[in-house]
């Protein structure tokens, strides 16, 4: 059964109903066999990588999402389940799960007219093709809710990128099993489902 990572970290209901929406009957768990039998994993978060990554560690949850990982079935992650596959944070100092080589840092613009948070409908570039991305093409917008932004180390990490001001930012990342978005795909409509339909039947 596909199974959606709660950490506390928000949004997992509206995730599980956008789900349902494609067929996909999904559970919401915070137990780590759970996760670990999972057949696909969803690993998505809104609010403070601190408190997100120290509940994983309470629960055991970030041993679990790492045996998972390299288990190698499909692991969907979502905004601030993008940035937490990561190796760091600038959101506190904090060391993440290290699934993808880079780091998150925060928006940080001379033009204080550019808003942060980044809020709001905004276009992808698609930079690699990737079998979830089948129905999605440059130029698409998706909703976006976030502070911080990924800079992967290695340029095959980035399926995706964004522009918000004079930033380029990575917005889709792809690793072997692992396919995240900082954007929120239960919140996109349309397009946000038919990536949700993609990860129903992605087979690694």
């Amino acid at each position: 059964m596909p199974v959606i990572v709660d950490y506390d970290a928000g949004n997992v209901r509206s995730v599980q109903r956008a789900c349902q929406h494609v067929g996909m009957d999904a559970e919401i768990s915070a137990d780590p066999e759970v996760v670990l039998a999972a057949d696909k994993l969803i690993f998505p978060g809104v609010g403070s990588a601190v408190s997100a990554v120290d509940t994983l560690k309470t629960r055991g949850l970030d041993e679990a999402l790492k045996g998972y990982y390299e288990s190698g079935r499909p692991l969907l992650g979502i905004c601030l389940g993008l940035q937490i596959v990561l190796e760091h944070t600038e959101e506190g100092d904090k060391d993440c799960l290290g699934l993808v080589e880079g780091a998150c840092e925060r928006f940080d613009f001379t033009d204080r007219s550019i808003k942060v948070p980044h809020i709001g409908w905004n276009e992808i570039n698609i930079e690699c093709r990737h079998p979830m991305l089948s129905e999605i093409q440059s130029g698409d917008e998706f909703y976006f809710v976030h502070s911080y932004y990924a800079r992967p180390v290695r340029e095959e990490n980035v399926l995706g990128t964004t522009d918000y001001g004079d930033i380029k930012f990575c917005s889709i990342i792809g690793k072997d099993n692992l396919f995240a978005t900082q954007f929120h795909l239960e919140k996109s409509g349309e397009l946000g489902l038919k990536l949700l339909s993609a990860f129903k039947g992605w087979s690694v």
